[in-house]
């Protein structure tokens, strides 16, 4: 049997890459998706047909010179979208599918688009938009009944066959601005970080070099597009040669693990964690747990001596997890180190990474064949990190160097001075580096809470929300450990005047507040809501400039935590 190698890509733009792997690998599928209940699959030769008749229909429509928005549930058609747009040398602007219609409005207006692409699951929040931006956006479905892609593509095949060569002859240069991504945070607050083909392409390129990726490969695109980290890892793997298929639901991962023969999976800890442990769980109930421990004595003692017999001696498990699976890359959080021992100790080789969304977004990365627990691994190959500040601990901010560095954060020349300087980008994280130049990531100097789902919170988003509330003097939200997630909580310091002028308790305070933050969840997404609370009247501890000292309110709330009084706001 012939033994698969892995493809290196070299294109220097998004177009390149696609055209390069299509050229390479034709008859590939670069695609499996449902339609109607049946599996069906695009070619790499396919997908540059539909790509150039869509892109044509967009430039004959007046789409081009645009920045063109995105919002919808991962499919084929989002992505086709989206390869249309950057491969016709527009702007692709993908939004949260779970933004609010107040968020939409805002980040709209901020970015420019022109065109609006989105799936029928989006038809309410839609309507609200047509009706504020009717005359400047033209809106276009992209699946169900009402969608037009079939329409577009039988309209650009059309011009294709007349000699219309407009947007197949387009060029498209790797300075060339490429994709608008939204920062976490309000939408007042947040940044849109504009990303270049080059940004792309080099973090693209870098990966297919560092990591080992086949173009047998089935990648499960199930981290959302929208999110830097799930739109660059299908680029990954379609320029990889690989094919690329999609989830049906969080229940369903593990039967579409074995219904599309996944062989690689980019998750959260979330995600990876739950799978982990519904596979042990099933173990345990099948009372294997004896075996299972007698098979990793077994194949430690192999690997011991230089035989590797992971995958034949756990076969069982790995077909738990569909059959083929063979590599997980995690990022956004930290997975649980058990979970990561554990699924590498059964021949799934488990790595963790580290980026950011202003890089494209993959800074560092461990390899199957370098792991080192607990650390986000080593630079990629373009990438120069370096810490700042370093304190007596080693710890400082991370700082990076590279290709794959944001062009800036759009209409916000301000803040990109501020973050790139000199030629360096300041991350906000904090971190060491090892003596083997592993990087580890001791905390968020902008004090972003990562779920566990991946999402990013900003405190100050929120508390500023709650601290527009008149009885409120100041917050801060803080999280705690629970059932294996982060649950966001609230410190509120309350006005005693409020109190005696009302003439009422602290125990009636806290359910004017627990109203009061009901009422604030209830416009921002679920993620973002915080239904635990503790109050005080004494005021927080500050620095000389009067920002709190969340380390040290912290610490502080756990000391107490034992005798303080919780309250919890009935969720909905």
């Amino acid at each position: 049997m012939m033994k698969v190698k892995s493809y290196v890509n070299e294109g220097m733009t998004i177009k390149e890459l696609i055209y390069n792997a299509a050229g390479e690998f034709p008859n590939n599928n670069a695609f499996r998706f449902k339609k109607n209940g049946e599996i069906v699959s695009e070619s790499f030769s396919k997908l540059i047909c539909d790509i150039e008749a869509l892109g044509t229909s967009m430039f004959a429509r007046g789409f081009d010179g645009s920045h063109m928005g995105i919002i919808g549930e991962n499919s084929f058609p989002w992505y086709l979208c989206y390869l249309a747009i950057v491969c016709g040398g527009n702007v692709a602007v993908p939004f949260d599918k779970g933004i609010t219609s107040v968020e939409l409005e805002n980040c709209i207006e901020r970015s420019d688009i022109k065109v609006m692409f989105y799936d029928s699951k989006h038809d309410k929040i839609i309507s609200e938009m047509k009706e504020k931006f009717a005359d400047d956006i033209t809106f276009v479905c992209i699946t169900g009944e009402e969608s037009s892609i079939e329409e577009m593509l039988k309209e650009g095949k059309e011009r294709l066959s007349q000699g219309d060569k407009t947007y197949v002859s387009r060029e498209v240069k790797k300075e060339d601005l490429a994709v608008f991504l939204f920062t976490s945070g309000t939408t007042s607050d947040s940044k849109i970080v504009m990303l270049s083909h080059d940004n792309i392409a080099s973090n693209t390129r870098d990966m297919l070099k560092m990591e080992i990726f086949f173009p047998t490969d089935v990648n499960m695109a199930f981290l959302p597009f929208h999110h830097s980290f799930g739109l660059g890892a299908c680029m990954v793997f379609l320029s990889s040669g690989s094919d690329n298929v999609f989830c049906d639901g969080l229940k369903y991962v593990q039967k579409n693990f074995a219904e599309y023969g996944v062989s690689v999976f980019v998750g959260v800890p979330l995600i990876v964690e739950n799978l982990y442990n519904k596979v042990m769980k099933q173990v345990e109930k099948q009372g294997k747990t004896k075996t299972v421990n007698t098979g990793l004595k077994l194949s430690n003692f192999l690997r011991k001596i230089g035989i590797d017999k992971r995958r034949k001696i756990f076969g069982e498990i790995i077909e738990k997890l569909g059959g083929s699976l063979r590599l997980i890359i995690c990022g956004a959080a930290a997975l649980a180190p058990n979970v990561a021992k554990g699924l590498n100790d059964f021949g799934i080789d488990t790595i963790q990474g580290y980026g950011l969304t202003e890089t494209a977004p993959v800074l560092t990365a461990e390899r199957p064949w370098s792991l080192c627990a607990g650390s986000v691994g080593t630079p990629m190959i373009s990438v120069e990190i370096k810490l700042d500040d370093v304190d007596e601990n080693g710890v400082g901010e991370i700082l990076a160097k590279a290709p794959n560095v944001m062009v800036g954060y759009y209409n916000q020349p301000e803040e990109t001075a501020e973050a790139i300087r000199d030629g360096w980008f300041y991350t906000g994280d904090l971190g060491k580096i090892d003596a083997k130049g592993n990087l580890w990531i001791s905390g968020r100097k902008k004090n972003v809470i990562v779920l566990k789902n991946g999402k990013n919170v900003f405190p100050e988003e929120i508390e500023e929300l709650i601290d527009k509330i008149p009885y409120v003097s100041e917050s801060m939200i803080f999280t705690r450990e629970k059932y294996n997630e982060l649950v966001l909580w609230c410190k509120i310091v309350y006005d005693e005047e409020f109190l005696k002028n009302e003439n009422i308790t602290e125990e009636q305070l806290a359910q004017r507040f627990a109203e009061d933050l009901a009422a604030i969840n209830d416009i921002l997404p679920k993620y973002k809501n915080v239904n635990h609370f503790i109050m005080d009247s004494e005021p927080m501890i500050k620095t000389t400039t009067q920002k709190v000292k969340r380390r040290f309110e912290i610490k502080k709330i756990d000391e107490s935590w034992e005798t303080a009084t919780c309250y919890t706001v009935a969720a909905k």
